[in-house]
């Protein structure tokens, strides 16, 4: 399938990527936080319809985000949405790592946004924790769990490759034994 875009150029249509979020279960137990969003770029104006139109179902009308610009690159006043506008705020103040979002009907939505960038076992990690009811886990907190989990794991595989760099081996099997000639 192709389509014409701008002076006779044609490009095959994408279907567009799935919006990847995690949700809290709807429960009376209410956390910091209310599910996770992995964004595939750091560009609202391509992102946030997408994210908007998977939450209208449970949220309602989405009508407002707040963001922190230090994750932000281009923060938009306004982004179309289908069917509407989101105004798009912006607080030095709120937790980078956070995206507020507000609806005209269920009222606030708090999500953990992980960074484009990130691997998936950790964006999995991060998606899982962000939707646990009841948490009183910040989003700030988390991604400074994971930035451990990351380093821990990272140290691991370096010493793991220093051993067999160094020539150390796995154990060897029982009954055999290694000669020392002296």
């Amino acid at each position: 399938m192709t389509a014409t875009v701008e002076r006779g150029v044609a490009r095959a249509l994408v279907p567009p990527l799935p919006t990847r979020i995690s949700l809290t279960p709807k429960t009376t137990l209410a956390g910091q936080l209310d599910g996770a969003w992995w964004p595939y770029s750091r560009d609202l104006i391509t992102g946030l319809p997408s994210l908007v139109e998977a939450l209208e179902g449970r949220w309602g009308r989405i009508t407002r985000a707040m963001v922190n610009p230090t994750r932000w690159p281009v923060v938009p006043h306004k982004v179309p949405v289908t069917g509407h506008t989101v105004h798009v705020g912006w607080f030095t103040e709120q937790d980078p790592d956070k995206m507020i979002l507000l609806s005209s009907t269920a009222g606030r939505c708090d999500l953990l946004v992980i960074p484009p960038e990130t691997e998936p076992a950790a964006a999995a990690r991060l998606m899982t924790a962000a939707a646990v009811p009841g948490s009183v886990l910040t989003a700030g907190v988390l991604m400074s769990q994971e930035a451990a989990i990351g380093r821990r794991m990272r140290d691991a595989r370096s010493s793991q490759e220093a051993w067999e760099t160094d020539g150390g081996s796995p154990c060897r099997p029982s009954g055999t034994r290694s000669s020392a000639r002296g």
